[in-house]
């Protein structure tokens, strides 16, 4: 069990330098996981996010079931890190206005609503591009805004499935497996992010602004990678290996006496010293079936068998203290729990604990990202629903107590409900 009281407090940001994206005004739309991880990014680098939701539960993900603390989910906390929190309805004319003001103060734009719900709010890029010719607009979505399929909703799993990714994923003798994280998700959240910054670069450049887009169908083809170019090459299906590409019988999950390890011993050099060096087993070079890759390609799982037979007859630390003096790919083969309470996690700070509102305190897994010159921001935490709207309008639009009033007394802020 991870003890939460050992997490330690988040070190002050090193240095009082600037942050990458000082003074970068964000209008962030997005919910669930692809577009709330492109903006957390954004967040973590200095860029002012302002998050605006539904006023009648906001972000789907606040209500995910995973884990809660301080009545907020781990899965929002997790991708909403460093956002200012305001709830409009913008089925009320009024907050569609107000969503206008603040898109034409802004320089980015992200939202990944379904197929035209932002231009039936008068929101999509062709209705805003007139009163902010610099802004960066980027559109997130699963099939794309245009052709046959943008009316089409869909998920990470769903365009795994459709793109081919799914069935590289998995055993020989199984079904297709999705993975665990919502890996299509995130990487657009990450590809979402690349874009917004190559069109601010572009803006630089040229002077103006431009609509970008991202859609979960095509990063999970792209993240085929040489699986879906070797297709293209030679014709041929590829299909599942499991733990090990290609089937290598060097690749993959072996058992120690007590315990499991992942090796990764993918050439040559590497199987020479891992027989060598490591298992005592020069046999398994001078052997016709295993001297060459192509041989012990032909005769896997003869190979496979006599590794395995060796690493059995030892315990997990000696077998990882062999490999790493000569110098062999391997790693344990963690649980989460056991990943979290790393030495590498603890070296490598990336665990830590911040303030929240309601909890006291949340935990916070570090950005994989660092820059020794503008490094991330003192992170925040995700926002309480609605946390921010009075103070984000009266500071970005200068809104007085009258005109906040007014849109609360109209429904903006949602029914019968104060935002903070």
């Amino acid at each position: 069990m991870f003890d939460q009281q050992q997490l330690p407090e988040r070190p002050p940001r090193a240095g009082n330098g600037p942050t990458a994206l000082d003074g970068l005004l964000v209008i962030d739309f997005t919910r669930v996981v692809a577009g709330p991880a492109c903006t957390q990014m954004l967040g973590d680098f200095g860029a002012e996010i302002i998050k605006i939701e539904n006023p009648d539960g906001g972000d789907d993900t606040r209500a995910y079931e995973h884990a809660e603390i301080g009545g907020e989910s781990a899965a929002f906390l997790s991708l909403n890190r460093n956002k200012r929190g305001i709830a409009l309805d913008l089925a009320v004319p009024a907050a569609r206005e107000v969503a206008r003001e603040l898109i034409r103060k802004a320089d980015v734009v992200v939202e990944n609503f379904s197929g035209g719900v932002m231009k039936k709010f008068g929101l999509d890029y062709e209705s805003v591009a007139p009163i902010n010719p610099l802004l960066i607009y980027c559109s997130i979505s699963a099939y794309g805004r245009t052709g046959p399929f943008a009316s089409r909703p869909g998920f990470d799993p769903i365009t795994q499935a459709e793109s081919g990714f799914m069935s590289l994923n998995g055993f020989p003798d199984g079904p297709p497996v999705r993975t665990g994280p919502p890996i299509v998700d995130m990487a657009t959240g990450m590809a979402a992010g690349n874009a917004i910054l190559l069109a601010l670069l572009a803006r630089q450049k040229l002077g103006r602004g431009q609509h970008v887009e991202v859609a979960l169908f095509d990063i999970a083809m792209a993240m085929t990678g040489f699986y879906g170019m070797a297709y293209l090459i030679n014709g041929q299906n590829p299909g599942r290996f499991g733990n090990s590409p290609s089937g290598s019988p060097t690749v993959g999950v072996y058992e120690a006496s007590d315990g499991p390890l992942y090796m990764a011993c993918a050439n040559d050099r590497l199987y020479r010293r891992l027989v060598v060096e490591v298992l005592d087993r020069p046999d398994l070079i001078t052997d016709p079936r295993f001297a060459t890759r192509k041989a012990r390609s032909e005769n896997k799982e003869r190979l496979r068998a006599a590794i395995a037979e060796v690493f059995a007859t030892d315990r997990l630390e000696n077998w990882m203290m062999k490999m790493k003096q000569a110098n062999i790919p391997v790693g344990y083969l963690r649980t989460v729990e056991e990943g979290f309470n790393a030495p590498e996690a603890r070296e490598r700070q990336r665990l830590n604990r911040i303030p929240h509102p309601t909890a006291g305190w949340v935990p916070n897994i570090e950005s994989p990202l660092s820059m020794n010159l503008t490094p991330a921001i003192e992170p925040v935490a995700a926002p309480l629903l609605g946390e921010h709207t009075r103070d984000v309008l009266r500071e970005t639009l200068g809104y007085d107590e009258q005109r906040l009033a007014e849109l609360a007394e109209n429904g903006v802020f949602g029914s019968g409900r104060r935002s903070g």
